[in-house]
């Protein structure tokens, strides 16, 4: 205990404020550690956005609706700039003439990448077809749209002339392709038939003795 003194008195006993202690602060290793992950995934972000800028390029996208079996043109296409696109394998812009002649293998639909993989160079008529020409009257058309690569079946009807109706024939058929020519009604379907059918399907067209009957979507 000290003394404190007072003018013209004599010691006086007072107390004294003990000093004080400083604590140091202690680092936590986890704390240490998370920062530094944290940095770290800074760094790949930051590098992962250089790569990705890297990576843009001028690409190949559909224009407009383009049909299984159609011809593409160039019109069917637009160059669009492209950020990335990892895990793609768009068709680069300047291979434009590779692509335009080749058939779509699937329907193409706006607004998204061309790739080799939608488009083949085969043709829709394979080896052992030929192609045949089937005028129709709307109401016997079996779908609102017929499409390249629909499957149908060509069916005889019974000959009028025929005291009884005749065991029905059947013909399976690739559409190719579809016209209305000129303003009349017909609808003229382009059919991809086996060699070996194509005499008898000439024969009842000529009769006006087929249906057809929509079996498959492309």
């Amino acid at each position: 205990m000290s003394l404190a003194t007072r003018p013209g008195t004599g010691p006086v006993d007072a107390p004294v404020a003990p000093p004080k202690v400083v604590r140091q602060r202690r680092t936590r290793p986890g704390l240490l550690g998370l920062a530094v992950l944290l940095i770290a995934l800074g760094g790949l972000g930051a590098a992962f956005a250089v790569t990705s800028v890297r990576a843009t390029g001028s690409y190949l996208a559909i224009a407009r609706p383009v049909e299984v079996g159609t011809v593409l043109s160039a019109d069917d296409l637009i160059s669009v700039q492209v950020a990335g696109g990892r895990g793609l394998s768009p068709v680069p812009s300047g291979n434009l003439d590779e692509v335009v002649g080749l058939r779509a293998a699937v329907a193409l639909t706006p607004g998204t990448l061309l790739t080799m993989e939608q488009l083949t160079e085969d043709p829709l008529l394979g080896p052992g077809q030929q192609q045949f020409a089937l005028g129709l009257k709307p109401a016997e058309v079996p779908a609102r749209v017929l499409r390249p690569g629909d499957r149908v079946l060509l069916v005889s009807t019974p000959d009028d002339d025929s005291a009884r109706a005749s065991t029905a024939t059947r013909f399976e058929a690739t559409v190719i392709d579809t016209a209305t020519p000129g303003s009349n009604d017909e609808v003229v379907v382009y059919l991809a038939l086996a060699v070996r059918d194509v005499p008898a399907v000439v024969a009842l067209s000529a009769q006006d003795r087929l249906a057809v009957v929509l079996t498959r979507t492309a």
